[in-house]
């Protein structure tokens, strides 16, 4: 079955099994003023006066022990740098539009919805984000919805890859707390050819907004630390993951290489017994 064409801002990708980042210096170029990354120019004036590191990765081996970013009493943090939504970000701006669909609110996104049965396997993984209004001197950003998106343990991203077109597992949406925080049950997702390990997530100003992928007020990953990824990728059906983190680093990435991943890295804690939780914590800053 041919897959279907696809494109980025309507138009085509020269090559469509990878990131927007790497589509050649030709497609960059075409892309560098498009509204996401003119907004980024405009306020990066303001966004880099209140830039600071708010992580720190986690060392050791299978077991990562760091307080996660997300808990009460951490440092004032910058704010999340805007990156790519990629080619397959499932938000009506490239194809599929999952926001549209009814069941995308929840928060255990392995398994699809709303028709499909699809259920993607894979070391457990808990994501929790918590989003800090920057605009009002860095206070929980209650009320925000927040988007999530992934590749599974083959590297493959529902509702695109190959295999997977008719499924729409491994997305799903929050509405964060009182404190700010949304956590999503999931999967540790694959290292795929060309692209650190990664989650994709956009923040929205409430849940009225997501069926409208330019109401996003924040577009940006979570890069994994590395350990963790190692031992993750040492078990069954990750198998491919090994040699392609080996061919990349956070310093060369196309997306996490401006600070090796500094500001994005989230911290983790737990184990393969019990699965992980991964933590970072989101400065969202309105007024740029």
């Amino acid at each position: 079955m041919t897959e279907p064409e696809l494109t980025y801002e309507g138009r085509r990708l020269p090559r469509p099994h990878d990131e927007v980042v790497d589509q050649g210096l030709g497609f960059d170029i075409a892309t560098l003023f498009s509204r996401r990354r003119a907004l980024r120019f405009l306020g990066l004036g303001a966004a880099g006066a209140a830039l600071a590191a708010c992580t720190t990765p986690g060392t050791g081996g299978g077991a990562a022990s760091t307080t996660p970013t997300g808990s009460s009493g951490s440092a004032a943090v910058g704010e999340i740098p805007e990156e790519t939504a990629g080619p397959y970000p499932g938000d009506g701006s490239n194809g599929p539009d999952v926001l549209e669909q009814s069941g995308v609110v929840r928060s255990d996104i392995r398994s699809s919805f709303g028709g499909p049965n699809g259920t993607a396997e894979g070391v457990p993984m808990t994501l929790e984000l918590t989003i800090a209004d920057l605009a009002k001197g860095g206070s929980p950003f209650a009320g925000v919805a927040v988007y999530v998106w992934q590749c599974d343990r083959e590297g493959r991203y529902s509702m695109y890859s190959q295999g997977v077109q008719n499924e729409n597992y491994l997305r799903g949406v929050q509405i964060a707390d009182a404190s700010g925080r949304v956590r999503f049950t999931s999967v540790f997702p694959a290292c795929y050819p060309g692209r650190w390990p990664h989650v994709h997530f956009e923040v929205y100003p409430g849940q009225a907004a997501i069926t409208d992928a330019d109401k996003a007020i924040a577009t940006s990953q979570v890069a994994l630390p590395q350990n963790v990824c190692e031992t993750v990728y040492a078990q069954p059906g990750y198998e491919q993951s090994v040699s392609s983190l080996r061919r990349v680093s956070l310093s060369s990435d196309n997306v996490f290489r401006d600070d090796s991943g500094a500001s994005q890295l989230g911290t983790v804690t737990g184990d393969l017994a019990s699965g992980y939780t991964v933590a970072l914590t989101v400065g969202v800053n309105t007024a740029t």
